[in-house]
């Protein structure tokens, strides 16, 4: 406590702004801080559902997206900055994931036919066989979590995030 000697007003004062202070910060509603822990703690759950095929929750969103551009393309991969763009992360941080998953021969990274500099992600067999199991482990998982929140809770959830992760949101949050 900030004391000043002799001068019993002033103490009052600094414990009134102390008081004022803590009833401020827990009136404090943050959104994307309780988003953030949400996420962190659903990904920790399903990481532990996918520990025994040897995948993140991560891995296994990066590979079904890559997967799900390409038969929504008509069987052509996605470039590395369609998927990028799709994940909503920049292209440094996609190729940094994709390196575990190019080391354990689950990717490959194969040049454009018209642009020999641009690259598109495409699935091994090995990748589509493992994706294929850990789909198994997380669809356990996700039925899980619907258990737990009930399935309008969760359908909601799905909703929103998916409203806030869309270009409709920022362009309304931007004003636009």
């Amino acid at each position: 406590m900030n004391k000043i000697p002799g001068n019993s007003t002033a103490t009052h004062d600094v414990l009134q702004d102390n008081i004022e202070e803590k009833t401020a910060f827990d009136a404090l509603v943050c959104t994307n801080t309780a988003l953030r822990l949400a996420a962190r703690r659903l990904g920790n759950l399903y990481d532990e559902a996918l520990a025994p095929v040897g995948l993140k929750a991560t891995q296994v969103s990066l590979l079904t997206e890559t997967t799900r551009m390409a038969v929504a393309n008509g069987g052509k991969a996605p470039t590395l900055q369609d998927l990028a763009a799709k994940l909503a992360i920049q292209i440094s941080a996609l190729t940094h994931a994709l390196k575990p998953l190019i080391r354990d021969g689950l990717v490959e990274l194969q040049p454009d036919e018209q642009d020999r500099r641009t690259k598109r992600a495409v699935l091994t067999p090995a990748g589509t066989a493992l994706l294929q199991e850990a789909i198994v482990h997380w669809g356990t998982a996700n039925r899980r979590v619907e258990e737990v929140l009930g399935a309008e809770a969760a359908a909601s959830l799905r909703t929103v995030a998916d409203y806030v992760a869309s270009d409709e949101f920022l362009s309304a949050y931007l004003g636009n």
